[in-house]
């Protein structure tokens, strides 16, 4: 696979990495499956998919215990290993329909550092990440308790999911900012206006998730219905059956412009997601090995100018991210 580093200082990985959240997160979590998962996880370092990204709130805790157990026996030296801290598990309402609340203190990101670091099996991360700007803690202090955390060796680099161009900036001014983590696909594309080019100006990593519009954009999901009664996706407002329908005409449109390159619509979908930037990774998530070269041969489709403007003049989706 083609590599590029994370920004202008990080380390060299894959153009395309692993998002591990759904091995035992949020996607049909009752339907589980650690072996196959952690067999994955070492298929894709095997195919040069070597940015493994996972967080402690996933399970919580059991998605960082699934990946460390599967980076043992001499894998974790062939990963940048990247995970996050800054959520916790609460109450889903009708307002937070995550049940994800936000803890940004200093306190417990000290603490939550050494903890995930046991749970992975290993002495440091490549990759520490606040995955999310708590409005009630400055992210300076915030960001400041990340930034010990590489001082004592425990991370070596730091960074941010879903901020504003104003909070990297404000981390930037106590450490440096080595990538950005924001949702990214054909269907949201908020971050074209503002913090993806900042990040492209300041040689700051971009980290996509749900590239692959939390599966959708790949075509096989067609109604409400299939989806697990467990499954996170049910309380989306995309996912609900008017705008899923609605939606289904995006993923055509995808589907032809795939049957135009012999290329799959992942792989249309994630090599418009590479399309973006100089140091753009998007991480995909899959616990399936056929879905895992699918997404990997994605690194090798490179689309011409008007296959790009055709996507790029994709209408919006329906409903809203949350």
């Amino acid at each position: 696979m083609r590599t590029t580093t994370l920004g202008t200082t990080g380390p060299e990985v894959g153009v395309i990495g692993l998002g591990c959240m759904g091995m035992t997160h949020a996607y049909d979590p009752d339907g589980r499956d650690d072996a196959t998962s952690a067999e994955v996880i070492r298929q894709a370092i095997d195919l040069g998919v070597t940015l493994i990204d996972t967080a402690d709130v996933y399970g919580p805790y059991t998605n960082e215990e699934l990946v460390g157990r599967a980076l043992a026996g001499g894998h974790r030296e062939r990963v940048v290993l990247a995970t996050k801290v800054g959520l916790e598990t609460g109450e889903i309402t009708p307002e937070n329909t995550s049940g994800l609340v936000r803890n940004g203190r200093p306190e417990h990101i000290r603490r939550s550092i050494d903890a995930s670091l046991r749970r992975l099996g290993t002495d440091h991360v490549d990759l520490y990440q606040l995955h999310r700007v708590d409005p009630d803690v400055p992210v300076e202090e915030s960001w400041g308790a990340l930034a010990e955390a590489v001082r004592a060796g425990k991370a070596r680099h730091i960074g941010l999911s879903e901020p504003t161009v104003e909070e990297i900036r404000r981390a930037q001014a106590v450490h440096p900012v080595a990538s950005v983590q924001s949702e990214l696909s054909l269907w949201t594309r908020d971050v074209l206006d503002g913090v993806l080019p900042y990040c492209e100006e300041q040689g700051i990593a971009f980290l996509p998730f749900s590239p692959l519009g939390r599966g959708f954009l790949t075509g096989s999901i067609t109604s409400f219905e299939e989806l697990a009664e467990d499954d996170f996706r049910r309380r989306l407002p995309r996912f609900q059956q008017e705008a899923l329908k609605a939606n289904l005409d995006l993923v055509a449109k995808v589907r032809a412009i795939a049957g135009q390159y012999g290329a799959s619509p992942a792989q249309v979908a994630l090599a418009w997601v590479l399309a973006q930037g100089r140091f753009v990774v998007p991480i995909p998530g899959t616990k399936t090995p056929k879905y895992l070269v699918d997404n990997a041969g994605a690194a090798d489709l490179v689309l011409p100018p008007e296959a790009l403007a055709e996507l790029d003049a994709l209408p919006a989706a329906a409903g809203t991210r949350y």
